[in-house]
């Protein structure tokens, strides 16, 4: 058995509140383009970003909410359910890779690159692109997260929480030895082009 506890999260400190929620959206993002996805993995992966959407912010201001934290908590077991249910690809992938090859801390990284993969792989992947954009209440899925990122305090730049600048060709290539399955083909420009963006903080792009 397991008990979601809203008041044993009042204390959890806001910034790890924040990137463990933006960890969370990640495993609905990448489950809403997974190629074993289905229709009701898909809705609760939309409204797991919803939920968290709307809980984070609220957090960052008013961190003993109880309401917001139960919102939270509800976004993040949805998101977790996604998790178990579907296969991840490329964000996954290169979170793995760089906490592995440079000992970044899990939840930013994830935080960090998380609009750049989905950037990438939103023109192959317009329907899940949409489904998070509309459930954070943006134009654009990619650009409305790193917004997002940005409003609740949290790190945008790889380079701000120690990843070395010459990381950034060891990471493509090693993004590139065994790839996950990923909606869009995995290829080195691009995927270098996304890494350098996400060490500088730069916005994402397709």
């Amino acid at each position: 058995t397991v008990i979601y506890d809203v008041d044993l999260t009042l204390s959890l400190p806001v910034a790890t509140s924040v990137t463990s929620g933006i960890n969370a959206i990640a495993h609905a993002v990448e489950a809403l383009y997974a190629r074993d996805r289905n229709p009701i993995i898909s809705l609760i992966a939309a409204e797991g970003v919803r939920a968290l959407a709307r809980a984070l912010p609220v957090i960052v201001e008013k961190p003993q909410d109880p309401d917001a934290r139960r919102d939270a908590l509800y976004g993040a077991w949805l998101c977790g359910v996604c998790l178990g249910a579907a296969g991840m690809a490329l964000h996954h992938k290169l979170c793995h890779t760089l906490g592995g090859a440079f000992d970044l801390p899990h939840a930013e990284t994830h935080t960090i690159v998380l609009p750049h993969a989905l950037a990438y792989n939103a023109p192959a992947a317009p329907e899940a692109a949409a489904a998070v954009a509309a459930a954070i209440g943006a134009e654009d899925a990619a650009q409305g997260l790193y917004d997002l990122i940005g409003r609740l305090g949290a790190p945008r730049a790889l380079s701000d929480i120690g990843m070395p600048e010459d990381g950034v060709e060891r990471a493509t290539a090693m993004a590139l030895e065994s790839p996950y399955w990923n909606p869009r083909p995995i290829e080195r420009e691009p995927i270098r082009a996304l890494l350098e963006r996400a060490y500088r903080g730069a916005r994402p792009e397709a």
